[in-house]
């Protein structure tokens, strides 16, 4: 073989092993919505694609009120349709009195959100505009504090009502270097990688702080033995067959492993007492499908961790989401999103 043409090979070779390797690590990396996001204690990721090929033939278009389709007519943004795909950090709060309450947030969102459409609904509402590395940040306000937005890139967005501009301005530079695959916060580096595989929806770090009260974590009115500032790996991945099931999974890391312990005990008893409330329960699909969790939920320790597994049919899930979009709760849902 003639020496040009086995360097050539062996070029090309070498440029097709190391997109090979690019591809593995980029298959590996958090989605760039999450990599993005500022520095937080905690962290939730919706893929929001899937979830809607997952229940497409269910799911049926949700009731406007007069506010929201106003702004879907200003905008043509239409958040139930044109979300792809959401990131959150949430921030503690040093005053849970203050205007932010327990927790800030800030967000990357993608999909079909971005032009000049909603750029203007934006400068008809904004109470003032910041310029940071060439992006125009709109200053809303909002209920006492302010809520910044400012587009990062194409169909993609970010919000925050963090109460500096430090997290907005983050989220701009850590635009910069979205192309590299291991790019994001400390939280997002220490645990991503304990997210499974294929997983619709997951969050890290502290995300039990939205269902905080005086320090602990209520779901559904129970309190739960986990402190608001444990550190949590949740997820929810599509079960095996695919359409058959989504299966639910919690893990929280304890102190050691006879907290953990201790916490499993715990837990256990307050899913036995559950089922037991849940029988009295009307059948409505909300409840159905707590039934069908709390019937499917299994309590395991391992070390010093505590694990939470469930399941839950994708027609009661799409029975659930069918609800949510009844006239009286779809209107309060667009009115929020409206005035933010």
């Amino acid at each position: 073989m003639h020496k040009r043409t086995r360097r050539t090979l062996l070029v090309v070779a070498g440029v097709l092993v190391l997109l090979a390797v690019a591809v593995f690590l980029r298959s590996k990396a958090p989605p760039e919505a999450a990599r993005l996001l500022p520095e937080s204690d905690g962290i939730i990721y919706f893929n929001l694609k899937p979830v809607r090929t997952f229940l497409r033939k269910d799911l049926r278009p949700p009731t406007r009120v007069p506010e929201y389709q106003e702004f879907v007519d200003a905008t043509g943004v239409d958040w139930e349709r044109d979300l792809d795909s959401a990131a959150i950090a949430l921030h503690r709060m040093p005053d849970p009195s203050g205007p932010n309450g327990a927790v800030a947030y800030s967000m990357v969102l993608t999909g079909k959100l971005t032009g000049k459409r909603l750029n203007t609904w934006l400068d008809s509402h904004t109470a003032s505009r910041e310029v940071y590395a060439g992006h125009t940040i709109y200053n809303i306000p909002s209920e006492n504090r302010t809520v910044r937005v400012v587009q990062v890139g194409y169909d993609m967005i970010a919000v925050s009502n963090f109460p500096t501009t430090e997290k907005i301005h983050s989220i701009i530079d850590r635009h910069r270097t979205a192309a590299l695959p291991f790019a994001g916060s400390s939280l997002l580096n220490a645990h991503y990688h304990e997210v499974p595989l294929l997983s619709l929806a997951w969050g890290v770090g502290q995300v039990g702080l939205p269902f905080s009260e005086s320090g602990a974590i209520k779901v559904l009115g129970l309190s739960l033995p986990l402190q608001d500032d444990s550190t949590i790996i949740a997820s929810v991945t599509p079960g095996l067959p695919l359409a058959t099931s989504v299966r639910l999974r919690v893990e929280e890391i304890a102190p050691d492993e006879a907290k953990a312990a201790g916490q499993a005990a715990a837990l256990s008893t307050i899913v036995i007492l559950a089922r037991d409330v849940s029988i009295q329960l009307s059948g409505n699909p909300a409840n159905n499908a707590l039934r069908e969790i709390l019937k499917t939920t299994q309590i395991s320790q391992k070390r010093n961790r505590v694990i939470a597994t469930a399941s839950l049919s994708p027609a009661l899930l799409s029975q659930v989401t069918e609800s949510k979009n009844s006239p009286d709760m779809s209107a309060t849902s667009a009115s929020d999103k409206a005035s933010k």
